[in-house]
């Protein structure tokens, strides 16, 4: 079948495209740190030219890694418990031939002029490198503007709200390996193995929802497949797993089997945070051009607290995300006063 014929056509002007990364679209890196211990250079070296006799030298510290040779890490006794003899002795080293060939491979993005992963570009058979020049991400952008699907402001939009429900749920820095070894590096949901895939395809989730402001850390994240971490993207726990499901979950989170399988509730601590007038002011002014995104979530709020939390908290929540208070931190009081007058 012949292929449509494009009726766009992206017209780029004032391209930045730095020297260095010139003629350099297919050209493939391996990259890897020096072996020596008190040593931080990260080195890349183009693929093409190490060959099976080689000599790397280190820009920083010197060291000279060489085919053939190795790296002796440290000295070892091999002991046997059972009657305390030595079965074996001799050094713990790593050939550098060894470290060389499964070093991670890069290249540079020609539109952002950075060194990925090879993995952050599509395939692409013709090619001498086998992938995309450009990487996913402006491949991704590339495409919403030619095919007019999404603008990068949108995509700002989203993250900049995401980014305020995060600092109402009070994330704090989480250890990604920690989590994907505690679920053996598989879907909890379908078990499938996500250890050779790319980062993105194993998502870490809210395991209570963001949008009741619970918090996202290392104790209490699910590790899940793309597919289902869309499938449970915003829903609590009780309305997406079976309760088998749930009680190993609270194992593996540590968040208590009553909460999992009961219904739906806002996080307490920043519900009391939502008490503090100064925490109000600032979420306000902070996120003021997404002001609907506040007036939505204060609207939630009112629904699901009960009628003693909504008087004890009136006065702190619903006040200070008032509309008025949005407009005059917008400057559209001195607006509106004008237009009545």
């Amino acid at each position: 079948m012949p292929r449509r014929s494009p009726y766009t056509k992206v017209v780029k002007i004032n391209q930045i495209r730095a020297e260095h990364v010139s003629g350099m679209g297919d050209v493939v890196f391996k990259g890897f740190q020096c072996l020596d211990s008190e040593c931080l250079e990260f080195i890349f070296i183009r693929k093409d030219e190490i060959g099976d006799d080689f000599e790397i030298i280190c820009p920083s510290c010197g060291i000279v890694m060489l085919s053939g040779d190795e790296t002796q890490f440290y000295e070892y006794k091999l002991e046997d418990k059972r009657n305390n003899s030595i079965i074996e002795e001799g050094n713990f080293t790593i050939l550098h031939d060894d470290y060389i060939e499964e070093a991670q491979e890069y290249k540079y993005c020609i539109i952002c002029n950075t060194m990925k992963p090879l993995y952050f570009f599509d395939q692409h058979r013709a090619r001498k490198s086998k992938r995309q020049g450009e990487c996913k991400l402006c491949k991704k952008v590339y495409n919403s503007i030619k095919n007019k699907t999404r603008l990068t402001d949108q995509h700002r939009e989203a993250a900049q709200k995401r980014r305020m429900y995060l600092d109402l749920s009070g994330n704090a820095k989480i250890e990604s390996e920690e989590i994907y070894k505690r679920f053996d590096y598989c879907c909890f949901k379908c078990k499938k193995d996500l250890r050779d895939v790319d980062v993105k395809e194993r998502p870490l989730d809210h395991t209570l929802p963001i949008v009741f402001l619970w918090p996202l850390t290392t104790e209490n994240a699910t590790l899940l497949c793309r597919v289902h971490n869309g499938e449970k993207s915003g829903k609590w726990p009780s309305e997406y797993y079976s309760d088998d499901e749930l009680k190993r979950l609270a194992v593996l989170t540590g968040v208590q089997y009553s909460i999992l399988a009961g219904h739906p509730h806002y996080n307490p601590v920043a519900i009391e945070r939502l008490k503090i007038p100064e925490q109000v002011d600032n979420l306000v002014t902070k996120y003021a051009a997404y002001i609907q995104e506040i007036i939505k979530l204060r609207r939630r709020i009112y629904k699901k607290l009960s009628s003693y939390e909504i008087e004890f908290c009136s006065t702190r929540i619903l006040i200070f995300l008032s509309i008025q208070q949005a407009f005059r931190l917008l400057g559209y009081v001195k607006q509106t006063k004008n237009i009545r007058e």
